[in-house]
């Protein structure tokens, strides 16, 4: 992270070691906002440029004020129009308010519980970006402060539809980027729930996105990537991964074939889970309001670039990220702490 001066101007540059050598500018008008909470770094600038205000969490951007609907309506609607009568949300991270805000577009919708560990990112989000913020006082919202992967443990069959929000996969979101995270979800899951993931760029994290996907494959009937475009975020695009459970399928059942099972069962349940295709469309007053989910983009989002359908779904070789070195290394030395804790009692 870093702010400098550019012949007597304020610029913010996003250096990061998760994309080593590449970094995006923003000229800084006004720092709003710059406070440490317990677990990050909090900042809000107003830029000079067409984003608007701009929220830091330890120098990474999440959100600017015009390009956040590329991923709040996406990393929303693609999980909740796959669903043909989703009752019961979950969000885990998204302190902002942007998904929540998504999530409320829909009527069906009875009961919403978002899980935020920070609360100076609610507060921030409230007071900087109050368009994005605007669904808090929704009678249906039920706000939990705390671990997400840790409540989500809890719940058992519960939600239909989880939207895990997370920030990269270090810091505070590292749990949100397990197996044993991913296998908590699907047991919170009804049948016929779905889960929807930040799942990081095709350009940089392929071998992180395999990873992701070939663990998910184990637990649920059908896992798909889809993408956004999204100027501020590295290589201007970000991915999701969906996770889906048929809804003939139990959620106590693992997702791997059973001894005997018949393969063509299998087929009809990965399609039965399947997300590519709208099951259901917003009423024409909420695709209105809307600046970037459409039914078409819905679909469109699924198809891949020929590279990254080879790695992810045909298991193509790739070379090991910056940001999985990154990962693996604070994962050996949390098991050395632990370790070391251990041997010392």
């Amino acid at each position: 992270m870093a702010f400098h001066e550019i012949n007597g101007k304020k610029w913010f540059t996003e250096i990061n070691d998760q994309w080593r050598g590449q970094a995006l500018s923003l000229q800084v008008d006004e720092m709003l906002f710059d406070e440490r909470s317990k677990f990050q770094h909090v900042q809000v600038f107003r830029s000079k440029s067409p984003f608007g205000n701009v929220l830091l969490l330890d120098g990474v951007i999440q959100i600017t004020d015009l390009d956040e609907c590329a991923y709040q309506e996406m990393i929303t609607h693609l999980p909740m129009c796959s669903h043909i009568n989703p009752e019961r949300v979950l969000v885990i991270g998204g302190g902002d308010g942007g998904v929540i805000r998504e999530v409320c577009r829909h009527d069906c919708v009875k009961e919403i519980v978002i899980c935020e560990i920070d609360k100076m990112v609610i507060e921030a989000g409230k007071k900087f970006f109050p368009k994005v913020a605007a669904a808090w006082e929704d009678k249906r919202v039920n706000l939990f402060c705390g671990d997400g992967a840790g409540f989500v443990a809890e719940k058992k069959g519960y939600f239909d539809i989880i939207i895990c929000d997370s920030s990269d996969p270090v810091g505070p979101a590292t749990s949100l980027f397990t197996e044993q995270f991913y296998e908590s979800m699907r047991l919170a899951l009804r049948p016929g729930g779905k889960v929807c993931t930040q799942a990081e760029t095709t350009w940089l994290d392929l071998d992180l996105i395999q990873r992701l996907k070939n663990a998910a494959s184990q637990r649920y009937d059908n896992v798909q990537y889809a993408y956004t475009q999204i100027p501020t975020y590295p290589c201007g695009m970000i991915g999701f991964l969906l996770c889906s459970l048929s809804p003939e399928r139990k959620t106590s059942e693992t997702a791997t074939t059973e001894k005997g099972e018949v393969n063509e069962e299998k087929e009809l349940r990965r399609t039965l889970a399947a997300c590519d295709v709208p099951r259901r469309e917003l009423p024409s007053k909420v695709l209105d309001q809307l600046k970037y989910y459409s039914k078409e983009m819905h679909s469109a989002s699924f198809v891949l670039p020929a590279f990254a359908r080879r790695v992810i779904y045909e298991g193509a070789e790739v070379e090991r990220s910056n940001k999985t070195k990154i990962i693996d290394d604070e994962k050996a030395k949390s098991k050395e702490t632990t370790k070391s804790k251990t041997d010392g009692e």
